[in-house]
């Protein structure tokens, strides 16, 4: 591997992961195989990867978001660009959710299985969004970076970086600081990817061992259903909206942007995978690191297409198993309810299944049924996170040639840094 690339180095980690992770599967039962590898070598590997990503997240975002607001130099160019990048995430979370719900009812996955078993989900009550907006500023902003409240972080990070626009040079040894920081800040984040490959191995071969093919089973159809609303998400709704708006290559892009998919698909977390994020679309990509620095942090937060899509396929679903006909208001409500919860739940642990519980209460349909969908929930997160981090990338690509902070010929470099 000496001398190839990160983007072939992490790819032939995935498939080694995934074919050593099939070949131990059969002998999960030993207790060499679970305990000592398994259990033991892939969870430290893997465990240790994302636990040196996730020690990046925190102050990236809050010295990154507070400089790309700080050096974005105009309080209505800041203003600009934060609104088109909340255009983009509620729009494609809309899109995406529709879609969603169109598949379901051209496939019927809820048709081709029978309910058996007892399956029971204890929905976790969803906040009033009076509350999560209250709860967004800081009461104490050292306790948030302390505790990770991402949402907390990135409101007390564009207070702090619009503050220093507004005064200027009076800030410009803050400002200073901060730039020296970043750079401390992406030279670690450059050190923890050297580790992206062995750590990427570990988890997907741990993931396969674990699950087999046993991870598809009955439910096949919701996962084919959910897997290929993802796939048509990343491909026609992001690459259409990237080529309609700027004229990029989508081949180019998955090619430039493949780190940090397969990072996401790995950790399952758009927060984790963030250190890879902003690395990759500024030195792969071409994103001035001010702009990516503010849309990057704001996406991996509020941007759920993916999760958007999940519940559109798993409203169908469960609506079908149960045989409950969903008119159009109930589905313009799941539409509407979905989208809003993506910023709504923002902050919230577990959000994709208190985001469905609150979508399946507002149409009426049995919460309790997510209990069908949680054993192969984890292979779908893998997916749909993927989905999450390139639709982020996307609305950084759209906004940056938007306000000329784009290097085109980075972007079509033939060479990239690897």
């Amino acid at each position: 591997m000496k001398g190839k690339s990160l983007t072939f180095k992490i790819l032939m980690a995935m498939l080694l992961g995934v074919v050593i992770g099939l070949v131990l599967n059969p002998m999960n039962g030993n207790v060499i195989v679970k305990d000592y590898l398994i259990d033991f070598a892939f969870t430290l590997v893997g465990s240790a990867f994302i636990a040196f990503i996730s020690m990046m997240v925190v102050p990236l975002v809050f010295v990154s978001l507070t400089l790309g607001a700080a050096q974005i130099g105009d309080v209505k160019k800041l203003g600009r660009i934060g609104g088109k990048t909340l255009g983009f995430y509620l729009l494609t979370t809309a899109i995406a959710i529709t879609l969603a719900i169109i598949i379901g009812l051209i496939f019927k996955p809820g048709t081709f299985m029978q309910i058996s078993g007892d399956f029971t989900y204890e929905a976790k009550e969803a906040p009033a969004l009076v509350n999560v907006l209250i709860d967004m500023i800081p009461k104490n902003p050292i306790g948030s970076l302390a505790s990770g409240n991402m949402l907390q972080i990135i409101i007390f990070a564009l207070f702090t970086g619009t503050a220093m626009t507004l005064l200027g040079d009076k800030a410009a040894k803050v400002k200073a600081i901060f730039e020296e920081l970043n750079e401390i800040v992406l030279k670690m984040v450059m050190m923890v990817m050297k580790m992206a490959p062995y750590g990427v191995f570990a988890l997907v071969a741990k993931t396969m061992a674990t699950f087999g093919f046993d991870a598809v089973g009955s439910l096949a159809a919701y996962m084919l259903c959910v897997i290929g609303g993802l796939l048509l998400h990343a491909l026609l709704t992001y690459q259409g909206l990237l080529f309609a708006t700027t004229g990029l290559n989508p081949i180019k892009f998955y090619k430039n942007f493949f780190p940090a998919i397969a990072v996401a698909f790995s950790t399952s977390s758009s927060n984790a995978t963030l250190p890879v994020t902003i690395e990759t679309v500024e030195e792969r990509l071409g994103v001035n690191k001010e702009l990516a620095s503010f849309t990057l942090p704001l996406g991996a937060t509020i941007n759920m297409d993916g999760t958007a899509i999940m519940q559109g396929v798993a409203t169908v679903f469960i609506a079908q198993l149960y045989g409950i006909d969903l008119g159009i208001a109930d589905f313009l409500t799941v539409i509407l309810t979905a989208t809003l919860a993506s910023i709504g739940t923002a902050g919230v642990p577990g959000v994709g299944l208190i985001m469905l519980s609150m979508v399946l209460t507002q149409v009426g349909l049995p919460v309790e049924a997510i209990g069908l969908i949680l054993g192969i929930d984890r292979i779908l997160d893998m997916t749909r996170t993927a989905v999450n981090i390139t639709g982020d990338a996307v609305c950084t690509l759209i906004v940056a040639k938007s306000e000329n902070e784009l290097d085109v010929d980075v972007y079509n470099a033939e060479n990239v840094k690897a």
